[in-house]
């Protein structure tokens, strides 16, 4: 029974304004017709019956605001309402019935746009465990597990409770406690956390802790206490009602004192009726909300995008954020006789039977270039080492590589992804190291952009939150220009930190994982990657990202800060002309019916300045067109396909550590090729055709001369690099004064390239949407 009152209530709540709203208009429209008709008794009666369908309700919330310990815009409304009655003004108290609820109805239609519940949490977390007893395994309610069980989780099972792995080893998918999309591996006697999704073979816990000791019970009681503790709003119209309705009542009062006349004191009450924050301001947010939606941004109320709008400090998880939150190969060594697409395809034939991640970047990789994958048998996988096969008759392998010593090759590729922060996939012939992959996950192409764009939208402080390690978290973060990151982070290291900086200013947290939810609902707006990220964070944030672009969270910056800045001008003029008007009434120059009107007039105007904020902002949004967007998508394209020949470059230059070698001038030859035949005629087609279509839409040529420049240092070096190659085959042989020069050459434009793609990726192709 208590349900069900509960569903009336609500139920209830949701339908005052929309009825309030019919009943208003129905009461004004029906006592006009009777006006008209000469029948003025009844055209009052209507208009009286509206003014009173609207007291009520407004008495509800005053009182309501005033137990928060507000007296919010509508206690004006219900003084002028209370006003219009007993001076028998019955039409202007209807006018301001109807102006009293379309501003109701437009705040709640804001409103109701998401719900802010932990649903998607409770449903992730499990609600058995399976306990072995002696050979007998038997599944019993989680409530059920003590300190001490032995626990079995099989694949795909989430980890019922904190222990240590007693037998095999547990590979696991702890991204929705840190976030990371990387599987991690725990041995027997290692310590074990609940929420993780076993990825491997079915492994034994020792229970640790019971469930409400656990770490995924801790999320969910973070994530509700964050919630509860969340302050209250205080609306922009609110806070412009502070001082506007002590001075209405102040004029009000001396009007009355001074003439005698009520009459003047209910003139006043009406025309400073604040419908400027009724009506304007909820106008300027909810058209902020619906230009939002366009941008793929759901916000969840009013109050959400104005608080956006004032945010002075922004807090960003990593993984799925500020990267793409999926691991991609970032390079490819091979040993010598070997090339980097035989590697990637040997690698790639292995593992597309595989469901690991890195496994899934590899294979995807191969798919990006072309490559055939070779037929593959008696395919195997043992989790924590990687996949085997045989391909023809050699057995392959992918994953760790054992204990022997490496080749300098080898060395070189470990070293590498040292120093990069990769994990590396080592490729294994007849239990002869071939090659290695190291993958990474990378950073957004739109991440430098989004944040440089928040700055500009008042974001002063940006601060990273990361569960990874300390190394790669603060390379992003020195690449980005970040003012503060902090790695290692738990759940609970996260809300201490939205809670430290919300003590500070305003802040903004965005995330994408369950791990995420609880500083979400802890922050003063929380936005969620809602695109791939987990649906619990989506439900405990104010705004979804509902695409896979972090560049939507400036342009719902862009749009709250000028949703706000409208709505706050259409406020005070509509403030200033209404004080203008109680002037007017209070010298005993404007009649209430008649301020009534006066104050629609005022209405009108500030609702289209209000109505501005559906528009783009121009000065701030840049537009590209169909056909530009077509080619920069194009030229995207072209430099995924540009990546071998990058590295090709570093490669050739690698080799040239032995110039004696033979194979160290073919492998310069074959870059050659490779420029001439595909990197050097896509670098003259983007300055002939994409980077005019880009001058246009970015305010002129400036705005592309530095990137015209890199391609005039890339020609250069690869006409040098050309003439090397002639002198070296003018002679039969490179000198040894060459080498350097040459070697300086390829590292040069192997770098200048990387960063030249990087620049193009971040300021040019991300424009496209």
């Amino acid at each position: 029974m208590a349900g069900e009152a509960r569903s009336v209530r609500a139920w209830v709540r949701r339908s005052v304004e929309p009825v309030l709203l019919v009943v208003t208009a129905a009461a004004l429209a029906a006592g006009g017709v009777a006006w008209l008709a000469g029948a003025r008794s009844a055209a009052d009666a209507c208009w009286a019956a509206g003014t009173v369908a609207a007291i009520v309700p407004a008495v509800a919330w005053v009182l309501h605001a005033l137990r928060r310990g507000r007296a919010g815009v509508d206690l004006i409304a219900v003084l002028a309402l209370a006003g219009t009655l007993a001076t028998g003004e019955y039409l202007a108290g209807a006018l301001i019935a109807l102006m009293l609820a379309t501003g109701r109805w437009l705040d709640a239609a804001a409103e109701r746009r998401a719900s802010h519940d932990l649903r998607h949490l409770l449903e992730h977390a499990p609600r058995s465990a399976r306990r072995r007893v002696g050979d007998e395994v038997r599944t019993v309610p989680l409530a059920e597990v003590a300190v001490g069980d032995l626990l079995v989780v099989g694949p795909g099972e989430v980890v019922p409770v904190d222990g240590r792995v007693e037998n095999g080893t547990a590979v696991l998918d702890e991204s929705v406690l840190t976030g990371e999309s990387l599987q991690v591996e725990r041995g027997a006697g290692e310590s074990v956390r609940s929420g993780g999704v076993n990825a491997g073979g079915a492994f034994e816990l020792r229970a640790g802790a019971t469930e409400q000791d656990s770490a995924y019970a801790e999320i969910v009681r973070l994530a509700r206490q964050a919630g509860a503790e969340s302050a209250p709003v205080i609306r922009l119209a609110d806070r412009y009602a502070a001082w506007f309705l002590p001075l209405t009542l102040a004029v009000a009062g001396v009007a009355w004192l001074v003439s005698g006349s009520v009459v003047r004191a209910v003139a006043v009450l009406v025309v400073a009726t604040p419908c400027p924050l009724l009506l304007a301001a909820p106008v300027a947010i909810v058209s902020g909300l619906s230009r939002a939606a366009r941008q793929g941004v759901v916000v969840r109320d009013g109050a959400a995008l104005e608080t956006l709008g004032r945010a002075r400090t922004l807090v960003l998880d990593k993984t799925g954020t500020l990267t793409s939150g999926r691991p991609r190969v970032l390079d490819i060594a091979a040993a010598p006789g070997t090339t980097p697409d035989e590697v990637l395809a040997l690698a790639a034939s292995v593992d597309q039977y595989s469901p690991h991640v890195l496994a899934r970047a590899i294979t995807d990789e191969a798919h990006a270039r072309r490559l055939a994958l070779r037929p593959v048998r008696d395919v195997a996988e043992e989790p924590g080492h990687g996949a085997t096969g045989r391909i023809g008759a050699a057995a392959v392998s992918v994953g760790k590589r054992d204990g022997a010593s490496l080749p300098t090759w080898a060395r070189t590729a470990e070293n590498r992804a040292t120093l990069d922060g990769a994990a590396v996939a080592w490729l294994t012939v007849d239990g002869r190291l071939t090659g290695a992959l190291l993958l990474r996950d990378p950073l957004r192409g739109d991440a430098p952009r989004t944040l440089r764009r928040l700055r500009e939208a008042g974001i002063q402080r940006l601060l990273m939150l990361t569960g990874d390690r300390a190394e790669p978290a603060r390379e992003i973060a020195a690449v980005l220009g970040l003012d503060d990151v902090r790695a290692r982070q738990s759940p609970a290291d996260k809300v201490a930190a939205v809670r430290a900086e919300r003590g500070r200013a305003v802040t903004v947290m965005v995330g994408d994982g369950v791990n995420d939810a609880p500083a979400l609902a802890a922050a003063d707006v929380g936005v969620a990657m809602g695109a791939r990220g987990s649906s619990a964070s989506s439900e405990a944030a104010d705004i979804v990202l509902t695409t896979d672009r972090v560049d939507r969270l400036a342009d719902a910056a862009g749009i709250a800060v000028r949703a706000r800045r409208i709505a706050a001008q259409s406020a005070l003029a509509g403030m200033a002309m209404s004080l203008a008007a109680m002037t007017a009434a209070a010298f005993g120059l404007l009649p209430p019916a008649a301020g009534a009107l006066l104050q629609e007039g005022i209405d009108v105007a500030v609702i289209l300045n209000a109505l501005r904020a559906l528009g783009a902002d121009r000065a701030a949004h840049v537009t590209v067109e169909p056909a530009t967007e077509q080619l920069i998508q194009r030229f995207a394209a072209e430099h995924d396909d540009l990546r071998e020949v990058v590295e090709a470059v570093r490669e050739a230059a690698d080799h040239l550590t032995d110039p004696a070698d033979p194979a160290a001038l073919d492998t310069v030859r074959h870059v050659d090729r490779l420029l001439s035949e595909r990197l050097l005629p896509h670098e003259v087609a983007e300055e002939h055709e994409l980077y005019p279509a880009l001058a246009r839409a970015l305010g002129g040529p400036e705005a592309t001369a530095t990137m015209s420049r890199a391609h005039t240092e890339i020609h250069r070096l690869a006409h040098r690099i050309a003439t090397h190659l002639r002198l070296a085959d003018a002679e039969g042989a490179l000198r040894p004064e060459q080498v350097d020069d040459l070697r300086a050459c390829l590292y040069g434009l192997h770098s200048v390239l990387r960063l030249h793609f990087t620049q193009e990726e971040e300021n040019y192709f991300s424009l496209a949407h």
